[in-house]
């Protein structure tokens, strides 16, 4: 079934100036950054604190999260709201434990703390593990599930689509790097949240009686805490994430570590995650709640069934957007939501390729223009093989379980040697190596399992069993060969004093004090679950 649209002139003209002014600004904003490694990389390390939260946001918050999650929503219900609302436990622990840590060490890459914490070939194996994951299973939903949407809504080529995103990324993230990318991530971060907060409460608006009515009709989809047997999203699950893929994605994956290591210091980088906090707490607006719209309308209104759960979005862009611009605004919003999450993740792409492949293997005498020069190189090839490969997500399980599956069992040995590294002055390079080398080997067995049915439990449970076992083995081969040196672990391994150290620092009076801030926000989430519950 499809939802193809009739947009009018000033939609088109609306989506054109977006488009426009989202280049223009990443052009902008990476003018002269090329000029050096630490400029094109890490945008010199002058980003504020509201740059860097709009940019935390609109990066986690791509075509996948829209599509995929809508859809999850309208099959599932509010439980799927988990996975947008559940971020407190989260950014409390990259606050509290990792930021300190990166930003005090001058880290430049995940791979750089890897090396210097456990030795070479640690930073090796991460490079390639997420050169891989970065391509085939994060920048290959982005192109899929964008195009897979504007094709059904528009009509137009979804080949010519999938590589016209390309090209319109390829513009400012190539030429600007990292600060391009920022900047042009808080335009995009303005436009899709307003976009799709506007195109949910317009669909509110069109269903008789609201949301008190969907409540009322089907009360059972409307709780956030699910049994621990549930197959979707189980709460202890949910919970159990904060160890497993929260620590990767937040604190272990270079798209999301970048915004912070750009940070001008190590204030404005805990304030953007707060920051970020406070524009998630709008996001099952734009990512889950059109889902419940569109199910009460198929349920209880007498629409047409969706042949496939993925086209909620576009069912609900056809039938709630007015004709007089707005659709043009929404869809301005969606596109920012690819472009965002495709230029971060070229750009990390590039910057894990340069200086710790390129820089540390192929060539260690490469100068700041040869970086930079293969960055660009390797930032368009991700873009272009991602998007030859896109149509293959549509072949293994929907967008949803394909974004979250790949995640959820690549984070298993990647967190585990983060988390020791940080807690544990005893993980040496040899237990490192087992961790990723086997830990990998383990995650994969258990993600074959859970796919031939073998293994019957949630799969948040499944990886952290996965982690729970390569932890152990990391505990086993660190105990039974040489502790690492002293000047290894020292520096990493956390402490209290992080927290307050900013000596560096000017003093900031209390209402600036990310902790006052934090507490504000962890209080209007807990009211939250505490009213679905």
């Amino acid at each position: 079934m499809g939802f193809e649209l009739n947009l009018s002139v000033v939609d088109l003209l609306i989506i054109a100036v977006s488009l426009v002014l989202a280049i223009t600004v990443g052009l902008w904003a990476g003018r002269n950054q090329d000029q050096t490694a630490k400029g094109y990389f890490l945008a010199s390390r002058r980003l504020p604190w509201y740059i860097i939260g709009s940019a935390f946001v609109s990066t986690s918050v791509s075509s996948e999260q829209i599509v995929g999650t809508v859809g999850a929503a309208y099959e599932h219900g509010m439980g799927i709201a988990n996975w947008e609302w559940f971020t407190v436990p989260h950014y409390l622990v990259f606050i509290l434990f990792f930021i300190p840590m990166y930003l005090r060490n001058n880290i430049t890459t995940i791979p750089d703390f890897l090396t210097r914490r456990y030795g070479p070939l640690c930073g090796t194996i991460y490079s390639w593990l997420l050169l891989f994951a970065y391509v085939f299973i994060f920048l290959v939903v982005v192109l899929y599930s964008g195009s897979f949407a504007i094709q059904r809504i528009t009509g137009w080529n979804y080949h010519a689509v999938r590589f016209g995103l390309v090209a319109l990324v390829a513009i400012y993230a190539i030429k600007g790097g990292l600060s391009a990318v920022m900047w042009t991530d808080a335009v995009q971060c303005l436009m899709l949240v307003g976009g799709g907060v506007l195109l949910f409460f317009l669909a509110l608006a069109k269903t008789p009686g609201g949301w008190a009515a969907m409540m009322q009709a089907d009360p059972q989809r409307f709780h956030l805490v699910l049994p621990p047997h549930d197959s979707t999203a189980p709460f202890l699950g949910i919970i159990s994430l904060v160890l497993t893929v929260g620590i990767f994605y937040n604190a272990g994956n270079q798209v999301m570590v970048q915004r912070i290591l750009g940070a001008r210091s190590r204030w404005d980088g805990m304030m953007g995650v707060v920051f970020a906090g406070f524009i998630n707490l709008l996001r099952p607006l734009v990512t889950c709640f059109l889902g419940f719209v569109v199910y009460y309308w198929v349920r209880h209104r007498g629409a047409a069934p969706l042949a496939d759960r993925d086209e909620a979005f576009p069912f609900a862009l056809a039938h709630f957007a007015p004709e007089w611009g707005l659709r043009g605004v929404v869809l301005s919003g969606f596109l920012a939501a690819i472009m965002s999450a495709a230029s971060a993740l070229a750009n990390s792409t590039a910057t894990i390729f340069s200086l710790d492949v390129y820089g540390k293997i192929i060539n260690k005498n490469a100068d700041d223009r040869s970086l930079v020069r293969v960055g660009r190189y390797a930032s368009f090839a991700a873009l272009f093989l991602a998007a030859l490969c896109a149509p293959m997500v549509g072949q293994l399980g929907g967008i949803f379980k394909y974004f979250q599956t790949g995640v959820t069992y690549l984070s298993a040995p990647i967190s585990a040697v983060i988390l020791l590294g940080l807690f544990w002055k005893r993980a040496n390079y040899a237990g490192a190596k087992f961790g990723l080398i086997c830990g990998s080997l383990v995650a994969l067995t258990v993600w074959i399992l859970d796919i031939e049915g073998v293994m019957k439990l949630h799969w948040a449970y499944n990886a952290l069993a996965a982690e729970v076992l390569i932890i152990v083995g990391i505990a086993i081969v660190s105990l039974k060969t040489a502790p690492p040196d002293e000047s290894q672990w020292k520096p990493f391994r956390w402490n209290w004093r992080w927290l307050t150290d900013f000596s560096a620092e000017a003093k900031r009076p209390w209402y600036q004090s990310w902790v006052f801030w934090f507490c504000i926000y962890a209080s209007i989430w807990a009211y939250l679950y505490w009213r679905y519950w």
